[in-house]
């Protein structure tokens, strides 16, 4: 079967099938750009483990780590490789880019594709830091799934997207018909609750720190960060205030306990909370879209418009390291959602939420840029790519 092909965005709801390896690769290069461009981090990891390496937040961290403090990197991801013709899943591309630039620029990166909710993973990457790496000093839990066999009871668990305590009815956006729409959401079960919580929860984090703090492979003063998402009222009902937010609720937990477990290693545990981006997961959140078409006008006409890179650079170099000092709110989270909340952007946003139709959205939104950033996701819409033209499908990854 021929390994050359054009290839074509194919769109099944709120994700796309198909990936483009020359645009993943250039989507790549342009955030390897921007971590250079960013102030780079003194005093910054040398040794990082980034669980769900392979799209959004993740990548992004990997990227830069790697080029703002020249860390070596081990990813963790369960993505597709390209088979019988077909090509591989964007993350597999993304991480095979991102590898060879890498080691061209003469840093050290391998990646493990696999279960990472299972013991055999863990197990998979404490052998490899213990033979190539020095001991880790930062661990970057990234990791978005809808599903997860846990490893103790062999049971598998779903997450789900609901309200909890009544039904909750919105307006959406519809991006399959590219339409403004009515959605009602039943409301989720006490096994709804605790399936998306055993999912989407702090418990995985948990075990991996757990694992690799039992291994010996942890650094003295070694940190840990897990990404989070609050949001503004208007996504409260089916996010916050939903099964999602009481996984985040058990990340929170979970926090605590891996900080206190960090602490006899003089090292330390948090939450960033982040903006609203495009990322597969969050395209599959009911309201979401809608409401990210609306922040990036607003913040965009504010200058003040982030992507995962330019977020995770502003986290690495204005909180975490170049001698500063994480900054808290209330509930003890790091707040780098700080702009999306600010008075001035959440006013136009709520001022325009109530007016937004099927026939103004575009005027309205910024739902041409949403989808240019979702498309981008798979390698589509870069500039200077032939997208006409057959590309090779195979991309290798080191060791996989």
């Amino acid at each position: 079967m021929p390994t050359k092909q054009v290839v074509r965005p194919r769109i099944r709801g709120y994700i796309c099938v198909s990936a483009h390896p020359d645009g993943c690769a250039a989507h790549v290069r342009e955030q390897i750009e921007c971590a250079k461009a960013s102030p780079q981090l003194r005093d910054g990891p040398k040794s990082v483990l980034i669980i769900g390496a392979s799209t959004g937040y993740g990548l992004a961290s990997r990227i830069a780590l790697a080029y703002g403090a020249h860390a070596a990197t081990l990813g963790v991801f369960f993505e597709k490789p390209p088979e019988n013709g077909r090509p591989a899943s964007a993350g597999w591309y993304n991480s095979a880019a991102f590898e060879e630039q890498a080691r061209k620029d003469g840093i050290w990166v391998k990646s493990l594709n696999g279960d990472a909710f299972g013991d055999a993973m863990k197990e998979q990457a404490i052998q490899v830091i213990k033979k190539e790496m020095p001991k880790i000093d930062l661990v970057v839990y990234s990791l978005a799934s809808p599903r997860r066999t846990d490893p103790k009871t062999g049971l598998s668990h779903r997450s789900v997207l609901k309200p909890i305590g009544q039904t909750f009815t919105s307006k959406t956006l519809d991006t399959d018909r590219n339409r403004i729409e009515e959605i009602t959401l039943e409301a989720a079960t006490e096994n709804d609750i605790a399936d998306t919580v055993k999912v989407m929860g702090g418990e995985d984090w948990e075990l991996w720190m757990e694992a690799l703090d039992a291994a010996g492979v942890l650094a003295h003063g070694c940190q840990s960060v897990a990404y989070s998402y609050l949001g503004p009222q208007v996504t409260w009902p089916v996010y916050k205030n939903g099964t999602i937010g009481r996984a985040k609720q058990d990340l929170t937990r979970a926090a605590n306990a891996i900080d206190a477990l960090l602490k006899l290693r003089r090292g330390r545990a948090f939450v960033s909370v982040n903006k609203a981006v495009v990322t597969q997961s969050s395209s599959a959140i009911p309201v979401v879209p809608l409401y990210i078409a609306l922040l990036f006008r607003a913040m965009k006409s504010r200058s003040i418009h982030e992507g995962c890179i330019q977020q995770v650079c502003r986290l690495f170099s204005t909180q975490v390291y170049n001698d500063n000092f994480l900054d808290f709110d209330d509930e003890g989270y790091v707040r780098m959602d700080n702009w999306e909340l600010r008075e001035d952007v959440q006013k136009e946003v709520f001022d325009l939420w109530p007016r937004i139709t099927t026939e103004n959205m575009n005027e309205l939104t910024d739902y041409v840029g949403y989808q240019k950033e979702f498309l981008k996701l798979f390698g589509f819409g870069l500039p200077d790519i032939d997208y006409e033209a057959p590309t090779e499908l195979d991309a290798p990854i080191a060791g996989l």
